[in-house]
């Protein structure tokens, strides 16, 4: 079955001008131009469409899924499991996040109540919600999905103690930034403390540790607007590039 430009986009939900943009960046190209000269899309187009949108809804750019889909040893099944995979733990996650805020609106309207417990269970599954919408795929991506489910897990194992010491831990690690940045020497001792403390922090979720890991993840930081943002924002211009790079000479030593 064939489909015009019209057709398949009321199909899938998006507009003629996206479909149009997929064409002209080479993502999705029409099967053929009729003699009228308009787009017509058949059957693998549809498909090629189909797995477009759904790692536009796990939050792939448009680039990274021409880079996937173009590339010669993609593999579309063991993709598809791996963000499956990711998806099931979003939902768990949700599904729980959900009860906690319920239980919280009847604790605060008086037609129920919330241990202690409950709410720190609470802000553990936010803070790995969170790390999953931002982050998943690119630490998936770096990391495997093993990896990241299993990180996932050793937060949500901590305790109270211990949860509470790994977000005290990060915010003391911005104000070493700050120290470390004031030096303007990343091999100063304020700043192999950073990396130190950045390493320490790691141990928390990490079940392994390795220098490649360590260096892997903050050249990410760099590349990442996002990663970016959250540390230049707090501590000034040039704060994500300090960080890499005392990390960088920490693991030289």
């Amino acid at each position: 079955m064939e489909y015009t430009i019209k057709k398949i986009s009321e199909l899938a939900g998006i507009s003629s001008r996206t479909l149009r943009f997929y064409d002209e960046i080479k993502l999705l190209k029409p099967a053929r131009i009729n003699s009228s000269g308009y787009r017509i899309y058949a059957q693998n187009e549809v498909d090629r469409l189909q797995q477009i949108l759904v790692y536009r809804k796990l939050g792939l750019s448009l680039e990274d899924i021409k880079a996937i889909m173009d590339n010669p040893d993609f593999d579309e099944i063991k993709t598809l499991r791996s963000h499956h995979q990711a998806l099931l733990i979003q939902q768990q996650q949700l599904s729980k996040l959900i009860d906690t805020v319920e239980k919280t609106l009847m604790t605060k309207e008086g037609s129920g109540s919330m241990t202690n417990i409950e709410k720190f269970e609470g802000l553990k599954r936010e803070r790995v919600r969170k790390n999953e919408d931002q982050y998943g795929t690119e630490s998936r991506a770096l990391y495997g999905t093993n990896q990241v489910t299993d990180s996932n897990q050793k937060m949500l194992n901590m305790n109270q103690e211990k949860f509470q010491a790994f977000e005290e831990l990060e915010e003391a690690i911005f104000v070493q930034l700050k120290k470390a940045m004031n030096t303007k020497n990343v091999s100063s001792i304020e700043s192999q403390k950073l990396a130190r403390m950045h390493k320490e922090w790691l141990s928390y979720t990490w079940t392994t540790y390795s220098t490649k890991a360590h260096v892997g993840l903050v050249n990410l930081y760099l590349a990442d607007p996002r990663f970016v943002s959250y540390y230049d924002n707090r501590v000034g211009q040039g704060g994500t590039q300090f960080l890499k790079d005392a990390v960088i000479h920490f693991t030289n030593k």
